[in-house]
């Protein structure tokens, strides 16, 4: 089922030259474009939530996760068809301690994972405290990934305008410990790998 969606997302979006921002993501100040489509807002909030899966899922060693904070916004006047659009943003935060020693590691192989898929780095953040990368997908999914308080690193991922439609929690199954309430948990889950607070060694394969 994720694969039929994959390919028939890629196949259907089209671009437009004029844009539009959406609101609540960091990238307001960029002109995002829209999207003629059929597709239905949970359709690309699926999609969006399987691009979430496929980069956490893909780090190695594997780290904990959990969903929070899903959201949706409309797209102002933008219409497809004359149906409203609106547009969607998952989020996920990452419940494995990541030393500061290996923070940047951490980013460096999400960075290359980015690049591998094809997906073009619109930005970066180069602070010490909060580093952050920005990057798209050819259809214009943007995502992000920040790193927060006490080293936490968090996900965010928005689509573009689609036609709007009842949109339904994430099915994507994170393997943290489900939370309740508005408050992400912090950090907790030890690892070897990313919670070693040595440097690693130059003689180690990049994970």
């Amino acid at each position: 089922m994720k694969k039929t969606l994959r390919f028939s997302l890629a196949a259907t979006l089209t671009m437009m030259v004029a844009g539009c921002s959406i609101p609540g993501t960091p990238w307001g100040e960029q002109e995002e474009k829209h999207v003629v489509s059929k597709i239905s807002l949970q359709e690309a909030a699926e999609k969006a939530d399987t691009i979430m899966l496929d980069t956490i899922s893909s780090v190695q060693p594997h780290l904990n996760w959990v969903h929070y904070a899903p959201t949706e916004s409309g797209c102002g006047d933008y219409t497809v068809d004359g149906k409203k659009t609106g547009a969607a943003t998952r989020r996920a935060a990452v419940t494995t301690i990541v030393s500061e020693e290996r923070r940047g590691n951490l980013l460096g192989v999400l960075e290359r994972l980015w690049r591998k898929r094809g997906y073009e780095i619109t930005g970066t953040n180069p602070s010490k405290e909060t580093p952050a990368i920005f990057a798209r997908t050819p259809e214009e999914f943007r995502m992000s990934v920040k790193v927060g308080a006490k080293g936490q690193f968090f996900f965010s991922l928005a689509t573009p305008c689609f036609t709007e439609s009842e949109v339904a929690p994430p099915k994507t199954e994170a393997n943290g410990t489900p939370f309740e309430g508005p408050k992400v948990p912090a950090p907790s889950v030890h690892s070897d790998f990313w919670s070693a607070t040595t440097p690693i060694p130059s003689t180690s394969p990049a994970p």
